[in-house]
């Protein structure tokens, strides 16, 4: 009878670990073979010959290394040698074998490579000598198993995902939906999984067992997979005594993955066909960025926007796990190297860190935090095995395991994908343990489990989950879901965890998972970690929220990433701007900033002294909302808002068509200006009707007819704002048109350019409220807009439309440090070049701004002209020049708080109320 394949499996660790420093040919390639041999339970000498003479192709004398006739012919090589020499080489004997001797196989080896040539199927398998164990199952024959054809070993990747949403597709066409389809999929894909990973004994028995044991019009295949199920559900002891030997050879699970009784689902050809596909692929080299990939491949656009998923790159996790934990874990465990009692110390001490990740998705934050946890502990257990300490039995001293890891997530299929997701990377990590040290580690039936909640992670007490007294980390990416597109529940959600507080209604969804964490960390030492948009840096939202978390909850940032560009690992991912905050009660004693000079980059590394909630190394300001600038210059104000429903606004066409039916209307067109019409360089109009007399607008019936559809579309309104305008249906509802000419700062930019395009206006022409104006303006005041260290001051504390720049007069201009204490020459300056830059704007009179602002297509000179501007400005905060887009914004905060500190306490003074007398 053949050794198991558990015993085999035993067997290949210790031969690898045995063999993996030889390499000499001649000395101990037969000893070699022999215990190669042993693996498999056989005797070389009972099958096969070393150094068998024979004639070569070329009629010359040879010998072959090794010969098992009529099955395999080895040939053996020193280490690094040409193993492609070594196949010719067994080929050239082949003539000179008889019809019986000649090999099914060719195996070839230099001790530490090998590569098997299967002569029936012409396919060719490498691996390396430590992936032995993995590889064992290519070598049945020798061992008595009945050989099986695999197809290639492709590696998992997304098209196996997208295969499994083709199968989670049929199903809920024929009606099989819900709950059951959710938890049906993911035992399918436990089952693949272990298929090919060692978890079930032999390789490929629930492939096998669809393939070879169900029709193929698929009429039986789900009362078979039912019957699988119940089996991996089934300890040995209970199963029947006259099971089918083909089930009885699945073992007992556990972990409660096959508890639960489902509805049968029903299959046919094309879904039979489906799952042998899926069945083919070698999902023993599943990524776990891949669960994300299926999750996402099996969910419709719309439920992906409306859960907020978003799935994650490992690249990206590391960013957050490491500043977050592992650094400092690693940097003990370089320190407890060499001192048995250390590494027994930081051993324990990793086998009690609890982990939660409150939106856990498809568990990929948990799954990449579990490896790492795991890898250290290899190192660990390897140090101390130098230490002296021998490990006989390894399954006895692993400590680390998934019951340290929980989440919460609302999705259920999520939830079922990342509990079989945390079993199946333990077991990778078992196989890496077991070759680490020569013992074969599996841990079934399943004990313990990582306990991911299912439900909404805002209305669920965190507590309940993982008591706060046992965890050390709350880490993830709470869904990216903005302010303007939450639904219903989501800004219910807000509510419920802001309680009262002002201002939330502005606040992305993420914002909550910042202020629930807040709560839980309350005089404790929980470090949290958080992926988000990097609204919550910028902008309004700052000023909202950290409020909040700096105030009541006396929150300290320790570690973050500014912005940079965050991908993900499933097909038609978009890019999102993110940031990563590390978060606590208490002071990190070393705080560091990781800085992105190209958010598509790798990042500076920056250590502060603190971080406030721009990211910046600064005392901790928050930028409110100010109504007048801190600084001695003009007022800005919003354009003029129709809210016309369209009726007073015309392009250029409809403009001159109009005309010709009225041509008394000319009188009452104006240019019409918005942030688009000024950048990109096309021409609108509107009816400007203000100081219109009833007489003149009854001559102008058409200009009439516009009115009265504003007045309806006004009427017709659900805001009660806009229905009180009806009353004055010839006006716009916000009239802010200066009688003088004005500057103009478009509202909302894009953030490819290295500058906000800024020009001058006529007062004839009528900004609309997608621009911010300044009348009175001088060339001063638009050179320091238009320079470098002011598109730095607005790119911090801005807010965003998407990743767009949004300039806001409360935010940006009225809080912005003017430079203070300006010379005439140095103001000259700023003046000589900030006219130099609208020169060499208008020597290009068919290009709009757009292009002139294009980082691709900006001319030379103007380049060069704003890089003197820059220079000038500069030259009016200090003398000394700025090195970096961060060193401004520091000294920009500086002396903001300067200037803001007088005026704060003013403010205080005016709210104190005098006693009654």
């Amino acid at each position: 009878m053949p050794l198991s394949w558990n015993e085999i499996k035993q067997r290949a660790i210790a031969f690898s670990k045995e063999w993996e420093t030889e390499t000499s040919e001649k000395s101990e390639s037969q000893s070699f073979w022999n215990d190669f041999f042993n693996v498999f339970g056989i005797s070389r000498r009972r099958v096969g010959s070393f150094e068998l003479p024979i004639k070569k192709a070329d009629n010359k004398q040879g010998f072959i290394d090794l010969l098992w006739k009529g099955m395999i012919l080895v040939e053996h090589k020193s280490r690094g040698k040409d193993l492609d020499k070594a196949t010719q080489q067994a080929k050239d004997y082949f003539p000179n074998l008889k019809e019986h001797e000649l090999p099914k196989y060719i195996l070839v080896s230099d001790f530490q490579k090998f590569r098997l040539y299967d002569l029936d199927t012409n396919e060719t398998k490498e691996f390396e000598l430590k992936d032995f164990v993995n590889h064992v199952h290519l070598f049945g024959f020798i061992a008595g198993y009945e050989k099986r054809v695999y197809k290639d070993e492709d590696p998992v990747n997304i098209a196996a995902a997208e295969l499994m949403g083709e199968l989670h597709d049929r199903l809920k066409e024929i009606g099989y939906t819900g709950h059951d389809l959710e938890v049906y999929l993911v035992r399918l894909l436990f089952c693949m999984f272990a298929d090919d990973t060692g978890i079930f004994d032999t390789k490929g028995i629930f492939w096998e067992y669809i393939d070879l044991h169900t029709k193929e019009d698929g009429s039986d295949l789900a009362m078979h997979i039912a019957s699988i199920f119940h089996i991996l559900n089934t300890s040995k002891e209970k199963r029947l005594k006259n099971l089918d030997e083909n089930l009885a050879q699945f073992p007992y699970v556990n972990g409660k993955l096959f508890e639960e009784p489902l509805q049968p689902a029903a299959f046919d050809k094309p879904m039979r066909e489906m799952l042998l596909k899926a069945c083919a692929f070698d999902w023993g080299k599943i990524s776990p960025a891949i669960f994300g990939s299926m999750f996402q491949a099996v969910m419709n656009q719309t439920e992906r926007r409306n859960l907020g998923a978003h799935y994650t790159s490992e690249k990206n996790i590391q960013k957050l796990i490491k500043p977050l934990f592992l650094d400092d874990l690693y940097i003990e465990f370089e320190k407890a190297k060499g001192s048995k009692g250390k590494l027994e110390t930081l051993h324990k001490k990793i086998a009690n860190l609890y982990f939660l990740d409150p939106a856990c998705g498809c568990g990929n934050f948990l799954i990449i935090t579990y490896r790492e946890l795991r890898d250290l502990e290899i190192l660990i257990l390897l140090e101390l095995n130098k230490t002296g300490q021998l490990v006989t039995d390894i399954s006895s001293i692993i400590q680390v395991d998934v019951d340290q890891f929980a989440g919460i997530e609302y999705d259920e299929f999520a939830v079922r994908v990342a509990e079989v997701a945390m079993w199946l990377i333990d077991h990778q990590m078992n196989v890496k343990v077991s070759n680490e040290f020569g013992q074969y580690f599996v841990r079934l039936p399943l004990k313990k489990a990582a306990k991911i909640v299912h439900g909404n992670s805002l209305r669920i007490d965190w507590e309940s989950v993982v008591a706060k007294e046992k965890l050390n980390f709350i880490l993830g990416n709470p869904p990216f879901v903005g302010a303007m597109i939450m639904n219903d529940e989501q800004r219910n959600d807000i509510a419920y965890v802001f309680d009262g507080e002002k201002g939330t209604g502005v606040l992305d969804y993420v914002c909550a998972w910042y202020l629930k964490a807040a709560q839980v960390i309350q005089n404790n030492k929980i470090n949290v970690g958080f992926v988000s948009t990097n609204s919550i840096s910028q902008g309004e939202q700052v000023a909202i929220l950290w409020n909040i978390l700096f105030g009541k909850y006396k929150v300290k940032i320790n570690f973050a990433h500014r912005t940079f560009k965050w991908t993900n690992e499933a097909k038609g991912n978009a890019a999102v701007h993110c940031v990563i905050i590390g978060f606590s009660y208490f002071d990190a004693i070393e705080k560091y900033i990781f800085d992105y000079q190209d958010i598509n980059g790798e990042p500076l590394v920056i250590k502060a002294k603190n971080i406030n909630p721009y990211l910046v190394d600064g005392n901790d300001i928050i930028i409110n909302n100010r109504s007048v600038p801190v600084s001695d210059v003009p007022l800005m104000r919003f354009g003029s808002m129709p809210r016309d429903g369209g009726n007073f606004i015309f392009s250029e066409a409809e403009k001159e068509e109009f005309i010709k039916i009225e041509p008394q209307a000319k009188k009452w067109i104006r240019p019409y200006t918005g942030a688009q019409e000024f950048i990109n360089g096309y021409s609108r109009y509107c009816l400007w009707l203000v100081d219109i007399s009833p007489n003149e607008l009854k001559a102008l019936p058409e200009v009439l007819k516009k009115v009265y559809k504003v007045k309806n579309f006004r009427l017709e309104s659900k805001a009660a704002s806009t229905r009180k305008f009806a009353a004055t249906p010839t006006l716009f509802c916000q009239i802010a048109q200066p009688e003088t000419d004005y500057l103009l700062v478009p509202r909302v930019s894009s953030e490819k350019r290295i500058y906000i395009p800024i020009g001058f206006m006529s007062r004839d022409v009528i900004g609309n409220d997608q621009v911010l104006l300044i009348p009175n303006a001088n060339l001063y005041i638009f050179g320091v807009l238009t320079s470098a260290i002011h598109m730095t001051w607005m790119k911090y504390v801005c807010g965003r439309l998407k990743s767009d720049y949004r300039y806001s007069k409360d935010i940006v201009y009225n809080n912005y440090p003017f430079p203070e204490n300006v010379s005439d020459k140095q103001k000259q300056k700023v003046e000589t070049a900030a006219q130099k830059v609208l020169d060499t704007r208008a020597k290009y009179p068919d290009s709009s701004l757009a292009d002139l602002y294009d980082p691709l297509t900006m001319p030379p000179d103007l380049v060069k002209a704003h890089q003197a501007l820059d220079k000038a400005v500069d030259l009016c905060y200090r003398p000394q020049p700025f090195v970096s887009e961060l060193n401004r914004i520091e000294y920009l905060f500086n002396l903001y708080e300067a200037l803001s500190a007088p005026l704060l306490k003013v403010e205080k003074k005016k709210r104190v109320k005098k006693k009654d007398s």
